[in-house]
């Protein structure tokens, strides 16, 4: 199912959170040297690079054994993306690490407001929220709490 433009532009950091969680952002050690000649494909990586890849998501799979189910949903998500979806959510992912604390619950707040709206009142919100000093913002969210993280709808 594909989400309405407004609602994939406000919900990119959290898509970047997905991938970040789901172990699929991390980026192997090798690749911090730009190389001269394209990496290979899989079944040409050593043993050795292979670890490399895997270890990072084998220890968080390992760690949160409650979270699991989630890791491999958004793994599935993931795979079904297209190209363009995946550059949006990796964006997403370097917008939201550059956010302090407040901006990001003012974030979740707003994109657990969005995912109950229909189209018109997501355009609707999103104008009023561009029109918003930072003061107002604050406010809003504090009128708008962003669901806890334990309630926060994850698919």
């Amino acid at each position: 199912m594909r989400r309405p433009a407004l609602l994939r532009r406000a919900g990119l950091a959290f898509a970047g959170i997905a991938l970040a969680v789901a172990g699929l952002a991390a980026a192997p050690a090798f690749a911090a040297d730009p190389p001269a000649a394209p990496l290979p494909a899989w079944e040409q990586l050593s043993p050795a690079q292979r670890e490399q890849l895997i270890a990072p998501m084998r220890e968080r799979w390992n760690s949160s054994p409650e979270e699991r189910q989630r890791m491999l949903q958004h793994a599935r998500r993931w795979q079904q993306m297209s190209p363009e979806e995946r550059r949006n959510a990796r964006r997403g992912l370097k917008h939201w690490e550059h956010l302090d604390p407040d901006q990001r619950k003012q974030m979740r707040a707003l994109y657990a407001k969005m995912r109950v709206l229909d189209e018109d009142g997501r355009r609707a919100l999103m104008a009023q929220w561009r029109g918003m000093t930072p003061e107002q913002r604050r406010a809003w969210v504090k009128a708008n709490p962003p669901p806890r993280r334990d309630d926060a709808p994850r698919d």
